[in-house]
């Protein structure tokens, strides 16, 4: 009786912290399920598209790339799974460094010292960016976390009220 108690509560509280009409407008994405790995792998693989198609398409943009870090950043820290949210924050920064080595900037012929030995001071000016992004996937998770915390004290408010009225039936009825 207490787990089904508990999945029910917990059916009703998927989203406690939004708002109705903003759940369904959001009902269509998939839940959180990626793995730590996993997202640290989206951030790159998606970092690395980005900056691919920045270099080739607009001509290494920074704005550009950094716009598309802080939707990156917001997708990786909605998707992980609540046991990995830590992982977040620590991933995207290093996502970013993997798809600057494309808009690091120079010709194409240079060798692989020098592109890294660019990646540098790209990394510096972008800075903000950078952080904007990781302050980003920080406030997510940190949300996520109390959202988390907050849906958890209640399931174990509800599963004890249930086993007091449990033991209050008992009583009463001499079991």
């Amino acid at each position: 009786m207490r787990q089904e108690a508990a999945a029910l509560y917990q059916a009703q509280l998927r989203f406690p912290l939004i708002p109705a009409p903003l759940t369904d407008a959001l009902s269509w994405l998939p839940r959180a399920r990626l793995t730590a790995l996993g997202d640290g792998l989206l951030a790159v693989l998606l970092m690395l598209l980005t900056g691919a198609a920045d270099r080739w398409l607009l001509g290494s943009s920074p704005t550009v790339y950094g716009a598309a870090f802080l939707v990156v950043c917001l997708v990786c820290a909605a998707w992980v799974r609540p046991t990995d949210l830590v992982a977040t924050p620590v991933a995207v920064p290093l996502a970013f460094t993997a798809g600057l080595f494309f808009i690091s900037g120079g010709t194409g012929s240079q060798s692989l010292t020098e592109r890294l030995t660019n990646l540098f001071p790209v990394l510096a000016v972008n800075a903000l960016w950078l952080y904007s992004g990781t302050l980003l996937a920080v406030l997510v998770v940190t949300v996520r976390k109390i959202a988390l915390m907050i849906q958890q004290s209640r399931v174990r408010a509800l599963m004890e009220a249930e086993d007091a009225e449990d033991e209050a039936a008992a009583e009463a009825g001499g079991y």
